[in-house]
């Protein structure tokens, strides 16, 4: 259970540092304060769910993209989280390209390294 919530807290920090990162060099992304924590949360579980949803439809269609499918699936929780209103704007296709990568890179970083330095000691007392 701690691990899950360790997690959960990465997943919803790292998402929150990659939405603050494209608001701070994307002139066209836009997120507004009192929208933030919404953005966040519902990217975090658009993210969640999509990730091996998108995975699995990939692997029995198109096995070929299946690298791709952490930008899809990050690409399809920022429009989902987009459609709430007060929360985050993004116009533009260079600016959606843009927001995809970005926040792709910070949660994939962040959702690989975090758990080596959070969980570190559990992992070694389980091992």
């Amino acid at each position: 259970m701690i691990r899950f919530l360790i997690r959960t807290a990465i997943s919803l920090g790292t998402a929150a540092v990659a939405l603050l990162v494209c608001s701070w060099t994307l002139s066209d992304f836009g997120l507004s304060v009192g929208g933030f924590i919404t953005a966040v949360v519902v990217f975090t579980i658009a993210q969640a769910v999509l990730g091996p949803f998108i995975f699995n439809i990939a692997r029995q269609y198109a096995s070929a993209i299946l690298g791709g499918i952490g930008l899809v699936s990050t690409f399809v929780a920022l429009l989902i989280a987009s459609l709430f209103p007060g929360g985050l704007h993004i116009s533009g296709v260079v600016t959606w390209v843009l927001a995809t990568l970005i926040v792709w890179i910070i949660t994939a970083l962040g959702t690989w390294l975090l758990p080596l330095i959070f969980l570190k000691k559990k992992v070694v007392t389980e091992g």
